[in-house]
């Protein structure tokens, strides 16, 4: 998706980067804005070179901390393997206007496209664990270019309250799902024993804001982009918001066509809603198992407990996912709070989802047929998330 992007002649800086760099500046007729919540400029150049620039905006002291990530990783980059989860090709950064450039990714689609429409196949998923896993094993050295702060979210001092500054800000969708968080008691040991978990994990080079709409795909190949969270941090991070994507758009297709051989209209009654969201896990979820998988088979020596704090960062991601589609609604729909409800559930008990969710190994070699496994797999999660 693109919009019509801001005038280059309020960002002089934008086509004054370019010609440092060779390519020259924009050519005006030539330029869209990808949506984001940063400003944006793709196109052509007088150079004839396509290519894409990013403006961070924000609070000063975060435009500055994001920048130093986002340079960090391309630093790092550059030694990765060629296989290794990695960006479109960096041309250059104007640090002090907080802009970057990159090479624009032609005839690409985003995973969350490929999502939709039913082409993000499992060959596809597998290549994407192997990558990031690639990412996490990668050797790091000079740890002071490095942020290693542990990432903000979830944030345990919003669940106590929010400051009047973020209340005003929000929208009434937002505030009910603020509420129905900050009242859950269990829901807040969950996360406070989650990030307590985080603090004794081992520390690797992490995406750490890891979404399918991310991913550019063209062909065989793939990229990922927005590495301004990056640093060293838990790698069941990135894990575990692969498979909350997926668990995500499960219960998302409840109330949809996608994937289903026949339906008619029907009620969605919470019976209905549960298994209708067992056919669209038992559809969907398999993809987590091949991209763990590849993911395995170039970490053979994880952490032992990797797979539940993905499981519970899964659970997460969902509410979080929640919270992003609360900022643009006046109330919460039906079918997000069932996501947020599943979510809250993997969070809370992740060690009963770990398998559920194909943190395990592959069917096969368990000497368990895909679909014996696929039938086990929406079933589980739909009886825990009742019971919850």
């Amino acid at each position: 998706m693109a919009f019509k992007p801001r005038d280059l002649k309020e960002v002089p800086s934008v086509d004054a980067l370019l010609i440092e760099l060779g390519t020259g500046p924009f050519v005006q007729d030539s330029l869209t804005a990808p949506v984001g919540r940063n400003d944006s400029w793709a196109g052509a150049t007088t150079s004839g070179r396509k290519v894409f620039v990013k403006h961070l905006i924000g609070p000063e002291a975060d435009v500055r901390v994001r920048m130093h990530r986002l340079l960090s990783f391309e630093c790092f980059a550059e030694g990765l393997p060629t296989a290794a989860l990695r960006g479109p090709a960096f041309l250059g950064a104007d640090e002090a206007s907080a802009l970057v450039a990159y090479d624009y990714v032609d005839n690409a689609r985003s995973g969350a496209e490929l999502m939709v429409d039913e082409a993000f196949g499992p060959e596809l998923a597998e290549n994407i664990g192997r990558a990031i896993g690639m990412l996490h094993e990668a050797p790091v050295t000079g740890l002071a270019e490095f942020d290693q702060s542990p990432p903000p979210h979830p944030s345990l001092g919003l669940l106590q309250g929010l400051p009047m500054s973020v209340f005003e800000s929000m929208s009434f969708a937002e505030l009910q799902a603020w509420r129905l968080m900050q009242t859950d008691a269990a829901l807040g040991k969950a996360i406070e024993e989650l990030r307590e978990r985080e603090q004794g994990a081992p520390r690797v080079p992490s995406h750490c804001d890891l979404r399918v709409d991310q991913f550019l795909v063209a062909d065989d190949n793939f990229l990922v982009t927005d590495w301004e969270e990056f640093r060293l941090a838990d790698p069941a991070r990135d894990v575990g918001a692969f498979a909350g994507e997926w668990l995500h758009r499960s219960i998302l297709d409840i109330a949809t066509t996608r994937g289903d051989s026949t339906f008619t209209d029907i009620e969605l009654t919470h019976e209905t809603v549960l298994s209708r969201g067992v056919e669209k896990m038992q559809r969907l979820l398999p993809l987590v198992r091949r991209f763990w998988h590849g993911y395995r088979q170039v970490r053979p020596r994880m952490d032992v407990t990797l797979a539940t704090r993905a499981t519970a960062y899964a659970g997460w991601h969902l509410l979080d996912r929640l919270l992003a589609g609360a900022s643009r609604a006046t109330r919460l729909s039906g079918i997000e709070r069932a996501a947020a409800g599943i979510g809250r559930a993997a969070l809370i008990s992740p060690e009963q989802f770990v398998t559920t969710l194909g943190f395990e190994e592959l069917p096969e070699a368990a000497g368990e047929s895909p679909g014996q496994r696929n039938e086990a797999v929406g079933t589980s999660l739909g009886e825990r998330e009742a019971a919850a």
